[in-house]
């Protein structure tokens, strides 16, 4: 086993994640944000389990590709020596009915969109991908729903769906694929990581601006906003998580590049977004911007990239 492509927050995540700690979000948009946070999290779960693969396995996480002008998504892909398998993680809870093709939530909530539709969408765009690029390697793609608290009433059994109590059996099966990997799976590896997509071009936000959002540095464990900062330490309010002023100041750095990449990143713009107004040591700021990023221009105009 070897993860050759670790999982990263993808960018509408860090966005909405701001934007859910620094400004006043919509029940809807709340939703949103929520989902795309829940889902994140069930896919840590699932790198969990294939980090613990005994079998020779090429692990590529958070695919984004495009063909055609068509893009699509991939949680989880294993590059076996026969195979290669597709895993469109689930972290959904609770009671669910299929019936008519759809995944019903019973006793209220939000139903779910059969997810098989979206695994057959992608398995037949990445198999055309595949066939550009010159292989034609079978492919094995399932949907797997994580979450210990899901169930589904009425399952079909003729689908590719792994439930959480088939965990143990996927993983067994998995570590029972024989044979080495060659050269020719590693060319593979490289060319989907080199295709990779690093941003979803049609990501819609809320609008925002600078002056209107919540300013201070964001706790890195449970990312509220309600932080508090002694000599060396940020400490936050909600989790108690701790971490070095350096580290917090440079995750600031990163969110305004994110949120604003049309602003230069100075001192004071820095100091202003982490909220520095009773009493913050402007020095501090320097030095940690000096000591960790490369300053251009002069006097007044110094800025840092």
């Amino acid at each position: 086993m070897d993860v050759l492509k670790p999982r990263t927050e993808s960018k509408e995540l860090l966005v909405w994640r701001s934007l859910h700690a620094r400004s006043e979000l919509t029940s809807d948009e709340k939703y949103y944000y929520r989902t795309l946070e829940k889902g994140y999290e069930g896919e840590l779960m699932f790198d969990k389990l294939t980090k613990g693969l005994q079998c020779d396995v090429y692990i590529l996480n958070g695919l984004l590709f495009e063909i055609n002008n068509s893009y699509f998504q991939i949680d989880t892909l294993l590059i076996a020596p026969q195979k290669i398998y597709v895993y469109d993680v689930k972290n959904s809870e609770g009671d669910y009915l299929y019936e008519a093709e759809k995944f019903r939530r019973l006793r209220g909530g939000n139903d779910i969109k059969n997810p098989l539709h979206q695994l057959e969408r992608c398995e037949t765009l990445l198999r055309q991908f595949l066939k550009k690029l010159g292989y034609q390697l079978p492919i094995d793609s399932h949907i797997v729903f994580i979450n210990p608290e899901f169930t589904l009433y009425q399952a079909p059994h003729d689908k590719p769906i792994v439930f959480p109590t088939q965990l143990n059996q996927l993983f067994q099966r998995l570590n029972t694929i024989p044979s080495k990997l060659s050269k020719r799976h590693k060319d593979l590896a490289d060319q989907l990581m080199a295709a990779h997509q690093n941003e979803y071009p049609f990501c819609k936000f809320p609008p925002y601006q600078f002056d209107q959002m919540k300013k201070g540095k964001l706790c890195a464990t449970c990312h509220s906003v309600s932080t508090f900062q002694g000599d060396r330490r940020l400490v936050c309010d909600v989790c108690g998580h701790e971490e070095t002023i350096d580290a917090a100041v440079l995750r600031a750095v990163a969110e305004l590049r994110l949120l604003f990449p049309e602003r230069k990143i100075t001192t004071n713009l820095v100091y202003e977004w982490c909220g520095e107004g009773e009493g913050g040591s402007r020095k501090r700021f320097v030095r940690i911007l000096r000591k960790n990023l490369c300053a251009k221009g002069y006097g007044r105009w110094i800025y840092y990239e």
